[in-house]
């Protein structure tokens, strides 16, 4: 009965939030055209032949950065801009009271606005396969499925990694510039730019133990078809989420209890 009355209070949530998202597709059409780094990085690597180095046809790298479009795209996160201007504002502490976290809140704008920005990435597509008629593929339904929970899990780890940032508020009004670094190393080592599988050996033997190769590299690689190891990415993927979930409800708990004894 209480996980009915919780699923309807979810669903409700979502509801709104698809709601409020539709009134701003404009702008939200915008953040999808401005999600084409992929596309820049694919003229750069096929202009200069840098895709022979890896033994990557003009195909297949161009279908990976398609990919790689398409994971950024819904997996991006802001959590932690907004959470920051909530607690700037002073919107932070009716949310406490309210019998849901307050990050299942920015959970659902994230989902919402990524249905809302769907229809926009595939149009993009559609004018993508316009001037690369040859990187037309359809993959099967089980590495389309496996992608998306892949895309999923990427979207999970990064919404985490920012919803810890964004606890920081509660001692910091600057939490935002520390996810600003934290961008730094996102760009260049999550296959955004690149391929991991470019970098040289020493450098991946470390770059794999981190999270960011299964933020870009390891969903692009699994939907557009590139060796991959399918097993040790959604192993790390899981992990990463097992061991950020507790960091942030520990920072959570603590932030929230320092919130309220100042509030008091």
């Amino acid at each position: 009965m209480i996980s009915n009355s919780i699923n309807r209070k979810i669903l409700t949530l979502l509801k709104v939030q698809y709601s409020n998202m539709l009134e701003y597709r404009v702008e939200i059409a915008l953040w999808a055209i401005s999600g084409i780094i992929p596309f820049f990085m694919l003229n750069i690597w096929t202009n200069n032949n840098l895709n022979e180095s890896i033994n990557i046809s003009d195909i297949m790298i161009s279908r990976y950065f398609l990919c790689a479009f398409f994971v950024r795209q819904f997996s991006v996160v802001w959590v932690v801009f907004s959470f920051e201007e909530d607690s700037l504002m002073g919107k932070v502490s009716p949310y406490l009271i309210q019998p849901l976290n307050p990050f299942f809140r920015y959970f659902a704008q994230h989902i919402a606005e990524q249905i809302t920005r769907f229809p926009f990435a595939i149009i993009i597509a559609f004018f993508f396969f316009i001037f690369n008629p040859e990187s037309i593929w359809i993959p099967n339904f089980g590495i389309l499925f496996l992608s998306i929970i892949s895309t999923f899990l990427s979207f999970l780890i990064q919404f985490l990694i920012q919803s810890i940032i964004a606890c920081l508020c509660f001692w910091t009004e600057k939490a935002s510039s520390i996810e600003r670094l934290l961008f730094i190393p996102t760009l260049f080592l999550s296959g955004l730019l690149a391929p991991v599988s470019s970098f040289p050996e020493y450098v991946k033997s470390w770059i794999y133990l981190t999270p960011f190769p299964y933020l870009i590299d390891f969903p692009a690689n699994l939907l557009s078809g590139n060796t991959t190891n399918i097993f040790g990415g959604f192993f790390m993927q899981i992990i990463w989420i097992v061991l950020l979930f507790p960091v942030f409800r520990k920072v959570w708990s603590a932030g929230t209890k320092k919130y309220t004894a100042m509030g008091s």
